[in-house]
């Protein structure tokens, strides 16, 4: 009897092992179902659902949602007090990200170009230590920072500059009765809670601009103005343009930091909100929602189209 004939036949795990080795697409397409399945079934699935929802529309008799094709709801958006929602949830997002932008410039610059050791531990640690503590918490903290009571307004009444702070919680289109139920408290704590999202991408995208070619522009005799525009920025814009997708999206989607800070005004989120909830109006509640993912869409178009997704 040959050697052969006398081996003991392979386990379950090793003949697996084999074939995984002669086919190994099959092994990732099975490590990779999982997750596909999941994304699918509750990512992809729920965003369909969604979007088939939008088409539907509500009997104002019964209340009861009419399962029929229809762009009424979708016209419904464009009455002046949904579409004043839009258009100011737009805005507001677009003013955070430009403001991140501008201040964030400046401290991933320094952390990029002269933090070394522990000094880029620690602005690492700086950057990302809000981030572990409670969403509501902070919001809250805020809260109470802003109000006519909090510190803020006590800090101006000690530098004599009351006066300053009555002047623009005077102006009709951003004041109120204290900061944190006008638009401006609005603005600071959305700008603070998405700030890190901001630093981290263009501080990415800082470290990637040689060096050389900015001492080589002053070789050349350009002024740190000249190689500011010509140089750092268009090598660094891809970052930025990344840190905004975070900073506009973020933004585009709360419905938390304008329930608690700011006016009685609506934004999407708290409009999705309302509509599905206390207004039972859930076609509605799913057409303003398919309003951000088809902004965000065509964001994320023009952003890859910038280089964004390479400074990620």
């Amino acid at each position: 009897m040959s050697a052969i004939d006398t081996a003991p036949p392979r386990s379950l795990g090793g003949r697996l092992g084999d074939l995984f080795w002669r086919r190994p697409g099959l092994l990732v397409a099975l490590m990779l179902m999982p997750p596909a399945l999941w994304l699918g079934i509750v990512y992809i699935g729920s965003l369909l659902t969604l979007l088939l929802q939008s088409f539907y529309s509500l009997d104002e008799f019964s209340g009861l949602v009419v399962p029929e094709f229809t762009l009424a709801t979708y016209a419904e958006l464009l009455r002046p007090s949904n579409f004043d929602i839009i258009l100011r949830t737009v805005v507001m997002a677009a003013l955070v990200t430009i403001a991140s932008a501008i201040i964030a410039f400046p401290i991933a610059y320094v952390a990029a170009r002269y933090a070394r050791g522990k000094w880029k531990a620690l602005f690492y640690l700086g950057i990302m230590l809000p981030l572990w503590s409670s969403y509501l918490v902070k919001v809250y903290a805020w809260k109470l920072i802003l109000a006519k009571e909090g510190i803020l307004t006590w800090l101006f009444g000690t530098l004599h500059l009351s006066w300053a702070l009555d002047a623009i919680l005077a102006i009709p289109a951003i004041g109120g009765n204290s900061l944190s139920v006008s638009y401006i408290g609005t603005f600071l704590v959305f700008v603070y809670i998405w700030l890190p999202y901001m630093i981290l991408p263009t501080q990415a995208a800082l470290e990637r601009v040689p060096v050389n070619l900015i001492d080589a522009s002053s070789d050349l005799g350009g002024t740190p103005a000249m190689t500011f525009r010509n140089v750092i920025l268009p090598l660094a814009f891809p970052g930025i343009v990344a840190g905004s997708i975070f900073t506009f999206s973020l933004t585009l989607g709360d419905y938390i930091i304008p329930q608690i800070v700011g006016t009685s005004r609506l934004f999407i989120g708290q409009a999705v909100y309302t509509q599905q909830g206390t207004a039972g109006n859930i076609p509605l509640a799913a057409a303003f929602t398919v309003v951000p993912i088809v902004i965000m869409g065509i964001y994320l178009t023009v952003a890859k189209r910038l280089g964004a997704f390479d400074a990620l």
